[in-house]
């Protein structure tokens, strides 16, 4: 007895579709704007997809499909990823209009709230204070640019893939992807990945702005208590990320000025 066709799972998008698709997600911001956001970028990135409906770009379903996509959309940049491979599928597989516009609209809360933490609260600080902490080690200045930019766009970029191609696979049902483990559980464990390297990398990093100069390292200890009690005045009102930015920024310019 063979199985229904659907258990045979959704066709495979083709290799030079998903290539275009990949690329165009790295501008996916290129078009933002105050009325849409990333809306044109969306459609922009859906377009090579759009191209394998019946009847190609000189028709009215290619034309409307484009006009639909380019509407208001809000998500993390990343994480739209999953949005672009689940719209891809749901418009090739002729879903009604009214349909798609709600699945749209539902896919905005969770695609930015969670990208926002994974990402710029999370990933973002973790391969910062990574790279710090190969300065403090007393590794050259290419080697610590290096090292930041291949460990943060590897993950910029497995988000896009895994994104994609999880969004293609489940179409209209992407939200069970959504409630993968590193998407549900992955912000609180970088969270606390950041938090540790951070506790490694600043007084590396420290170390080596000061060297043998005790004075320093008394003024060091002295703004580091200072940075204490203003993150326990500032409790909520002050974003972590912000502050570590802050810390980093002035141990830069320290060791620049002296």
């Amino acid at each position: 007895m063979t199985a229904p066709a659907a258990a045979a799972g959704p066709p495979r998008l083709p290799a030079r579709i998903r290539a275009a698709i990949l690329l165009r997600m790295l501008a996916i911001q290129g078009s933002w704007n105050y009325e849409t956001l990333l809306g044109n970028g969306v459609a922009f990135c859906l377009e090579p997809a759009l191209r394998a409906l019946p009847g190609g770009v000189h028709t009215p379903a290619f034309r409307t499909a484009m006009a639909r996509e380019s509407r208001y959309f809000n998500a993390h940049p990343y994480l739209a990823a999953f949005a672009v491979g689940a719209l891809a599928r749901a418009e090739l597989d002729g879903e009604p209009a009214d349909r798609i516009e709600r699945f749209r609209t539902a896919l905005c809360g969770p695609l930015g709230s969670v990208g926002d933490r994974l990402v710029w609260a999370g990933w973002l600080p973790l391969t910062s204070l990574a790279a710090l902490a190969l300065f403090g080690w007393g590794a050259a200045a290419a080697i610590v640019v290096l090292t930041f930019l291949v460990l943060y766009n590897a993950g910029h970029v497995a988000l896009l893939v895994w994104g994609l191609e999880t969004g293609w696979r489940q179409g209209m049902h992407v939200a069970a992807g959504l409630g993968h483990p590193v998407l549900r559980r992955g912000p609180t464990v970088v969270g606390r990945a950041a938090a540790f390297v951070a506790g490694v990398a600043i007084p590396l990093a420290l170390a080596r702005v000061a060297g043998r100069e005790r004075v320093l390292v008394g003024e060091m200890l002295l703004g580091a208590l200072v940075g204490a009690v203003i993150v326990v005045r500032a409790q909520a009102r002050l974003e972590g990320w912000r502050f570590a930015l802050l810390v980093v920024s002035a141990v830069v310019l320290l060791s620049v000025i002296r």
